[in-house]
């Protein structure tokens, strides 16, 4: 078999050629495979990055503080985590670029957590201090109403000791006269010059002792105040009686009397009913009738 020398170089180099183009074509898909990968990968990477700055930027927007200070701190933070993510939207997606954001990355949430403990620090104590200022107003009201209360037993119990050591009168014992010498006794109108209102005053072992000013009040059938007519006046009440008596009370029974007669420029006394009563200053210590013929 005959071998041309020229033909066999000629198969040699069309195969070296071969050989060559197919491990470029095998290299360049190899290569192309390896950028296409790395492109998604990046783009994963900067798509991950975007989600955790959004996510930081929620939480500063759901996050309250009353506290100037950190309020401002946490304005700043917001601020920057926003134009990282505005700026990370529209970056080329390259390795250098991306290990710059992730380094950012890393000190923003460093700080962002330390910042977010202060708050909720700093609200805790609030909420604490708001719970206590609760409790303490709470047992203000409490007290306030314990001392009402306190306040209105001890004025009640005062007006019942006041009513207790209040003085009053009993039997009850009027006469009429014919003559301011008191020897004819008359029941008849038209005979009657005169008359006597004598009672008792009480022992009451509450009420305090000593000089009393005892005023007799008597009413004649037209509801017209006879004998003397005084007037006394007692804080917002005015009273107008027919005698005055000043008694010395020693807390014990006694008995009191006066003469009731009917001024010069007075109608004598009229058939009808005829209301006594006794007062102590502006306290009514007890009343009667009695009906005159």
């Amino acid at each position: 078999m005959l071998i041309h020398p020229q033909l066999f170089n000629y198969k040699i180099i069309i195969g070296s050629l071969i050989f060559g183009i197919t491990a470029i074509s095998v290299l360049g898909f190899s290569t192309y495979q390896s950028i296409k990968a790395e492109q998604q990968f990046l783009k994963q990477e900067n798509k991950l990055v975007e989600n955790e700055l959004s996510k930081m930027i929620q939480i500063y927007d759901k996050t309250k503080v009353a506290n100037q200070m950190l309020s401002e701190q946490l304005d700043s933070i917001k601020t920057s985590s926003q134009m990282a993510l505005d700026k990370i939207k529209i970056m080329e997606n390259d390795v250098e670029s991306l290990a710059s954001f992730r380094s950012n990355l890393i000190t923003e949430k460093s700080r962002s957590t330390s910042l977010l403990k202060a708050i909720d620090s700093i609200n805790l104590r609030n909420g604490q201090l708001e719970n206590e200022k609760f409790m303490a107003y709470t047992v203000l009201d409490d007290q306030k109403k314990v001392n009402a209360a306190l306040l209105k037993t001890n004025e009640s119990l005062n007006k019942s000791i006041e009513k207790a050591a209040m003085m009053t009168v009993n039997s009850f014992h009027t006469k009429f006269y014919k003559s301011g010498t008191h020897d004819n006794e008359t029941t008849k109108a038209s005979q009657t010059k005169c008359m006597d209102v004598c009672f008792t005053l009480a022992k009451n072992e509450w009420a305090k002792n000593g000089m009393k000013e005892i005023y007799i009040q008597v009413l004649n059938p037209l509801n017209n105040v006879i004998g003397k007519k005084n007037a006394v006046r007692f804080d917002k009440s005015l009273l107008i009686y027919s005698d005055k008596q000043l008694v010395d009370y020693n807390n014990e029974d006694l008995n009191i009397c006066a003469t009731i007669e009917p001024e010069k420029n007075e109608k004598p006394f009229t058939k009808g009913t005829y209301y006594i009563s006794v007062f102590h200053n502006d306290h009514k210590l007890g009343s009667t009738q009695i009906v005159l013929n």
